[in-house]
């Protein structure tokens, strides 16, 4: 089987399970948004386990009232995973999955820990609330930094999470005010196997996150 056929026939696996309890409308939503990834992926842009995170974590939002579309571009050269409105409200996930490249063996929780911090850092200016979305089975890494109010921050972190990013992302590099004013609201936990999500506060889950491994 073709790399394409495969891509599209295990889509449409998962929305034949996403499509149970949903409306004839959030169906269709949700199946506009695999066929866009689908075109994506045959772009070479996308790939299947990212994708299907998206699908289950798109569902979710629909679910919530959102009106969804994945792989949306904010800026030049700057495009989000899923972007979410409601009403005059809207949200951006950014889908985690603890990857690692080869080049980053030797400094795999630097690395993860600058990555996740720069994405809270340049994602959460473009919409109202800024959330990340992981497997169940990833313990997320986070400065507790961001899931703080600004108001109630310790200003001493803002120079420890800047060199932290600049060690990795310098083009461009994240500036002290982006840090100051970044804030992550929500984190999902996207289970795959049974096509559902469960939203934690970020500020809980900094603290203890081995017990929201399950959903």
């Amino acid at each position: 089987m073709a790399k394409n056929e495969k891509f599209e026939e295990d889509l449409n696996t998962l929305l034949s399970k996403l499509f149970k309890g949903m409306t004839a409308m959030g169906q269709s939503k949700l199946s506009s948004l695999k066929d866009r990834l689908f075109e994506l992926h045959r772009a070479n842009v996308v790939k299947i386990n990212h994708s299907v995170m998206e699908l289950v974590c798109a569902k979710y939002l629909i679910e919530s009232g959102y009106e969804v579309q994945v792989e949306q571009l904010l800026d030049r050269g700057l495009t989000c995973d899923l972007f979410a409105v409601k009403g005059y409200g809207s949200l951006i996930v950014e889908i985690e999955t603890g990857f690692i490249p080869p080049e980053h063996a030797l400094d795999p929780s630097e690395y993860l820990a600058a990555r996740i911090a720069s994405k809270i850092i340049r994602y959460s200016s473009y919409a109202g609330k800024f959330a990340l979305g992981i497997p169940p089975y990833y313990v997320l890494q986070f400065p507790q930094f961001f899931a703080q109010p600004p108001k109630v921050r310790d200003e001493k972190e803002l120079t420890k999470i800047k060199n932290l990013c600049n060690g990795y992302y310098r083009n461009p590099p994240v500036t002290l005010e982006e840090i100051r004013n970044a804030r992550i609201h929500a984190i999902y936990l996207i289970d795959v196997d049974n096509g559902a999500v469960k939203e934690v506060d970020p500020e809980v889950y900094s603290k203890k996150p081995p017990s929201f491994l399950t959903t």
